[in-house]
């Protein structure tokens, strides 16, 4: 055999060597480590942050649902319902509005803002929710509750947001102001280190204690 041969089947040779070595501890060796790791100092987040009710999971914390009771605080609006379908008595999948049930997705829309969709699904929010908040004035409605996040998954509104729909939500619930005002502290995150980003409710902790205050649950973990 030249050398020629040699060389090119030596090169052959290291090439796979290192393929099948990079293969195993990218492939392997990092991932199981990591996950190995991840379960043992975060065992939590490791598991998916999940939200118990009851004993039973019923959400994830960082992953928002669509809430369509007047007792339970609105999140933003989301493309996809926050993946939220009943199923009618022939099979079908619907979203909580209606409309057929796309699959299990996230993101957006990504409307340009002279997109004439993007007016009209903005203008029925804005009346929904007036409809179920008669005390507060169209410009008192906080954006985030009428801009959908680019996930169409976002957990969080902000401060404002949750305060706007306390009247409502007092009114329908049974509960005071003050103890929903309560509430929405206790599930309130403040700024990264008091200083990176912006304060943010979690509506599904919020739910999750509402529904605890009137009874519908006895113990719930968060």
């Amino acid at each position: 055999m030249d050398a020629n041969k040699k060389a090119m089947l030596r090169n052959i040779r290291q090439a796979l060597v290192v393929t099948l070595v990079l293969l195993l501890l990218c492939g392997f060796v990092f991932p199981v480590l990591l996950s190995g790791l991840s379960g043992l100092l975060f065992p939590h987040q490791a598991g998916g942050s999940l939200v118990t009710a009851n004993g039973k999971a019923v959400g994830a914390k960082l992953v928002g649902q669509e809430f369509t009771e007047a007792y339970f605080m609105k999140g933003r609006p989301s493309a996809y319902h926050y993946n939220t379908y009943y199923t009618d008595e022939q099979g079908s999948r619907f979203y909580n509005d209606g409309s057929e049930f796309a699959g299990l997705g996230s993101g957006s829309n990504n409307y340009a803002p002279s997109n004439p969709a993007l007016t009209q699904r903005v203008e029925a929010d804005i009346e929904a929710f007036l409809a179920e908040n008669p005390g507060v004035a169209r410009e008192d409605i906080p954006a985030d509750l009428m801009t959908a996040s680019g996930s169409g998954l976002d957990p969080h509104i902000s401060p404002a947001a949750a305060q706007v729909q306390l009247p409502a939500i007092a009114e329908a619930s049974g509960l005071s102001p003050e103890r929903l005002a309560q509430i929405v502290a206790d599930n309130t995150e403040e700024k990264l280190l008091g200083v990176f980003g912006e304060e943010t409710v979690n509506v599904l902790g919020v739910n999750l204690d509402i529904a605890l205050a009137m009874g519908l649950i006895s113990e719930t973990e968060k």
